[in-house]
């Protein structure tokens, strides 16, 4: 059974357009609680109904022994790469005006 923070989580994945990621810690400040490893643990847990592969590191790699099946979700989607990772300035994904863009982009 998914928790209450783990039901916004996906609710926030599922609701990132095609071509385009959030970061772990992305999700966390979005929602205002948690942090990139409880966003993690969600994913991990739980976000196989759901476009992981939208969800990335905060330099645009995928998660740990996904980057193969990711790849594949990039390249169909159009998603801006930089080699095999997402290029983050030009596909992160800001849901509103307010949400800060963390400045450690790689």
């Amino acid at each position: 059974m998914v928790s209450p923070y783990g039901e916004r989580v996906l609710d926030v994945v599922e609701r990132i357009p095609s071509g385009q990621v959030m970061a772990y810690g992305d999700i966390a400040e979005y929602l205002g609680e948690g942090g990139p490893r409880q966003v993690g643990t969600v994913m991990s847990t739980w976000g196989g109904g759901v476009p992981w592969w939208r969800v990335v590191h905060a330099d645009g790699t995928a998660a740990a022994g996904l980057l193969d099946r990711a790849l594949a979700h990039w390249r169909e989607e159009d998603t801006p790469l930089r080699g095999e990772k997402v290029d983050m300035r030009r596909a992160r994904w800001l849901p509103s005006g307010d949400f800060q863009e963390p400045t450690d982009l790689a």
